[in-house]
């Protein structure tokens, strides 16, 4: 049922078509056909019992990680971008601060965050969705726990992450950055950290918001006060860590024990 998987040998995907195709792939049939309305009693039925077991799954697999930060940002980018040695920096000050780091287990962004926590002696875990060409995980995980639907996989990101970062990215970043500032604004999560890294990049983003957003009132002011925008890896842990520590009440206490009639 633990949905998880733990590479022996996982090599780096560097090459340019590599980096290009991440998370890119058509996914299953039966995936495209859940999209497309109403199906057959029985299919609708499977379709629920699957994603079930998958939620099980998932908790069961991310249940003993420990306290996590997500860090997202592009797969594209390579190791001697300045973008890769800032996701580098944050990783191992994330770890050094308690945190286990997660991310999509890709290249990258990703493939840096988790090497910096590796580098720190932290745990470091890759959540990433199920695609039909078999994808690489970077060399630097612990834990790669694998999902095949999208929706569950980003459930699973803010319920067992303290904060989430974001590194300069592509659209896989953008809809995690919004899903998470309309969960914020909502309510549903509280004084959770969203920290964008790169403010150069960010820039238009952060203008857009205050220029249109701001401007015609469809966000109030506070919405976008919220987000900590820095090019500092030591100001987004400190900020991060000061807020769990808290307010949220994060200790270092011992783990909870495994259980083994509940598969863990």
């Amino acid at each position: 049922m633990d949905d998880m998987h733990v590479p022996s040998k996982a090599t780096s995907a560097h090459t340019n078509g590599e980096l290009a195709r991440w998370g890119k792939e058509s996914t299953h049939h039966e995936e495209i056909r859940f999209f497309h309305g109403p199906q057959k009693r029985g299919f609708e039925l499977w379709r629920a019992v699957r994603i079930f077991f998958e939620l099980m799954s998932g908790f069961r697999a991310l249940h003993f990680v420990g306290p996590c930060v997500t860090v997202f940002g592009s797969a594209r980018f390579k190791e001697d971008h300045p973008y890769y040695e800032m996701a580098r920096d944050v990783g191992s000050r994330l770890s050094r601060a308690g945190f286990a780091v997660m991310t999509g287990g890709g290249p990258g962004i990703m493939e840096a965050a988790n090497r910096g926590a590796k580098d720190a002696g932290g745990p470091s875990v890759g959540c990433n969705i199920e695609l039909p060409t078999e994808q690489k995980p970077n060399p630097y995980l612990d834990k790669w726990v694998t999902f095949r639907h999208f929706y569950i996989r980003k459930l699973m990101l803010v319920k067992y992450s303290y904060a989430f970062i974001a590194l300069p990215g592509g659209y896989g970043t953008l809809d995690e950055i919004f899903e998470t500032a309309t969960l914020i604004q909502t309510g549903k999560i509280q004084q959770f950290p969203l920290v964008l890294m790169g403010k150069e990049f960010w820039q238009p983003l952060l203008d857009f918001f205050h220029q249109r957003l701001i401007a015609n009132k469809t966000i109030d002011p506070v919405d976008a006060d919220r987000i900590l925008v820095t090019d500092s890896p030591h100001e987004a842990v400190d900020a991060i860590a000061e807020i769990a520590l808290h307010r949220f009440g994060l200790t270092y206490a011992p783990r909870m024990k495994r259980r083994w009639f509940l598969w863990e």
